[in-house]
């Protein structure tokens, strides 16, 4: 499961917890497994303390398919914030406006998250979590270069954010959040 530990011993947080929830409300809700199965698994995965235990509650559930989400508008503010589910792949069109994106709260299930952007003018700010390695290698872009500095200390475990696509007039912000 993504995001979880690495270590089989270690503990998990009350995100892991969580996010282990949603995955079996999901394929319950999808088909794959029975109501009773669904509370059987619902009470391993509230009574889990190490990633085996939750691994093994939620094991031979379907994987999460990456399907792509987009956010588009002309102008005026796109914005994402809090306990918002990240898709594996996102598309940000915006002709005119501004473009607000923070990840740090959000909850990111995928190692990797692929952020295309395709922006006009205007600014479009995103925050990362404080873990979360940015890869900005296909991003082009038209009139001045993305703002980013890289975490001081980086650490391990954190989701990869790709961010590829182009800017045109406008400014690209790009920051780690600081808790």
């Amino acid at each position: 499961m993504n995001g979880l530990p690495e270590e089989p011993l270690s503990s998990i947080s009350e995100a892991d917890r969580d996010l282990g929830v949603e995955r079996l409300r999901e394929a319950y809700a999808r088909g794959h497994i029975s109501h009773e199965e669904m509370d059987e698994r619902l009470d391993q995965v509230l009574a889990a303390r190490t990633r085996d235990e939750l691994v093994s509650a939620l094991v031979a559930l379907p994987e999460e398919s990456g399907v792509t989400s987009a956010i588009g508008a002309v102008g005026g503010v796109i914005r994402r914030r809090g306990g918002w589910r990240v898709p594996r792949f996102l598309k940000v069109e915006s002709a005119f406006g501004r473009v607000r994106l923070d990840l740090s709260r959000a909850l990111i299930e995928y190692p990797v998250v692929d952020i295309e952007l395709r922006l006009g003018t205007g600014r479009a700010r995103i925050t990362v979590p404080r873990d979360a390695v940015v890869d900005m290698e296909g991003l082009s872009t038209a009139w001045k270069p993305p703002h980013y500095r890289a975490a001081r200390r980086p650490r391990d475990g954190g989701p990869t954010i790709r961010i590829s696509g182009n800017t045109g007039m406008g400014r690209l912000r790009i920051s780690h959040a600081r808790r």
